[in-house]
């Protein structure tokens, strides 16, 4: 039995067994040393011969799961999956209860008749379960249906290749079967299409006459530009988005039916046009008044500002419609890292601009009153009042304090901030969605 679960690059089918899809083993990620306990979602045969396993480490980002050799598995330290009302099954007893199993069937003669390899210890071969094609075309898609759960925790797209840049997904995204099976696929960054080489791609060029995303440019200063896209007017467009987005959103819906969406595509100018560099939609009719469904700032333009500038802009909108705006939650890792700097810095520098305005003494300033001033819900301005500890208790009430420590700190900040959303180039008009005619 030992000289079974020995870490070598050929597993026997006895081994084989025990690597089976729910089943935890150590893991060695790529181009590091590091072992890190991971879960097998799906297996494969590599092209040098070896096993392949998807593995998703425990703890960790799904876009952090990789492929990996079985030699890059302790399968010393396996710990198979286990259902409810039942105790976890040790390798040893698995491995004793097969080959019960395959007795009983040699005594009942069925290998003699069925099994091509009873001459050998080898088991049986297991079939694999036919797995669905791809989720459906209709409808949504989530990470918590469970006929598909298996097949969207699987990275299928390679890389795609996006004007000048080059992008390696995070997550599984619904693009058709024969364009995953690429190395590479090709997207046109004005209109969205994907195609599935770099000659379709300049056949396409000729073709499309876009510059700049569809629908109305309701924001420009510099080179930094805002449109706002109907999900029905333009619903290829806000589609083959959606397709891009769910490249690297995980914990979100991707809805295929964009008619109850907005979408608004921030953009860089430069003399070949107006590139995306991330967007944020919102629904028409939101019964919570959320400002932001989903928001993505793509990663080749990641680290530049734009996420705040898009989060900036969201509550800018929330401010002419008269809201108190929030994103839909649950926000992913970044995406929260994004709000609670955004949320910080809008709250302190609320506070310092009340604190510099003549006012009377001692200053006096409500909860309400600053959620009205930033457009900001009021569980999302305790919280992040929460989180820089400026509440604290003091004889019978709750008080805000800030200290100079804290005024220094924000200023700097600010003072690195180059690009600013200004509301004075802002041309737009929000619209009453409640009538129908006007979707």
């Amino acid at each position: 039995m030992k000289s079974e679960l020995t870490n070598g690059t050929g597993l026997s089918n006895k081994i084989a067994l025990l690597l089976v899809e729910g089943a935890r083993v150590p893991a060695r990620k790529r181009n590091t040393d590091d072992w890190i306990e991971g879960e097998i979602v799906a297996k494969r045969p590599g092209d040098d011969g070896k096993q392949e396993f998807y593995i998703h480490y425990i703890d960790y980002n799904k876009r952090l799961d990789e492929w990996v050799h079985d030699d890059q598995l302790d399968i010393n330290k396996i710990k198979l999956p286990q259902t409810k009302n039942s105790r976890p099954v040790s390798p040893t007893a698995m491995l004793n209860k097969v080959n019960r199993k395959r007795k009983i069937e040699e005594t009942n003669g069925y290998s003699s008749s069925h099994s091509t390899n009873s001459d050998t210890d080898e088991a049986p071969p297991i079939v694999p379960p036919i797995m669905p094609a791809g989720p459906p075309s209709t409808g949504s898609l989530s990470q918590n249906q469970n006929t598909y759960d298996g097949l969207t925790r699987i990275k299928n797209v390679q890389q795609i290749e996006m004007g000048r840049a080059r992008m390696t997904p995070w997550y599984f995204s619904p693009y058709p079967q024969g364009l995953c099976n690429l190395p590479v696929i090709y997207i046109c960054e004005f209109c969205l299409k994907y195609l599935k080489s770099e000659n379709c791609l300049k056949r396409h060029k000729i073709k499309c006459k876009l510059y700049h995303p569809p629908g109305n440019e309701i924001y420009r200063k510099n080179n930094i530009s805002v449109f706002e896209i109907d999900g029905r007017k333009n619903k290829n467009y806000a589609q083959n988005l959606c397709l891009i987005a769910k490249l690297f959103l995980d914990h979100k819906t991707l809805y295929y039916d964009t008619d109850p969406f907005l979408f608004y595509v921030m953009t860089e100018y430069d003399q070949f046009g107006l590139h995306m560099v991330g967007y944020f939609s919102k629904e028409k009719e939101s019964s919570e008044d959320y400002n932001v469904a989903c928001i993505l700032t793509l990663p080749c333009h990641q680290k530049k500002g734009y996420g705040r500038l898009l989060i900036e802009f969201s509550y800018l909108l929330s401010q002419v419609e008269g809201k108190l705006g929030s994103p839909e939650k649950p926000l992913s890792d970044l995406g929260l890292l994004s709000y609670r700097s955004y949320w910080s810095n809008a709250v302190l520098e609320a506070l310092i601009q009340y604190l510099d305005s003549p006012t009377e003494s001692p200053p006096s300033l409500t909860i309400l009153e600053l959620c009205d001033r930033l457009c900001m819900k009021k569980e999302d301005v305790i919280s992040t009042l929460q989180h820089l500890n400026l509440i604290h208790y003091y004889k019978g009430q709750y008080i805000i304090c800030l200290s100079n420590e804290i005024i220094d700190q924000h200023r700097k900040s600010m003072f690195r901030r180059k690009v600013r959303i200004d509301d004075k180039y802002l041309q737009w008009q929000p619209k009453d969605w409640s009538k129908r005619g006007k979707w």
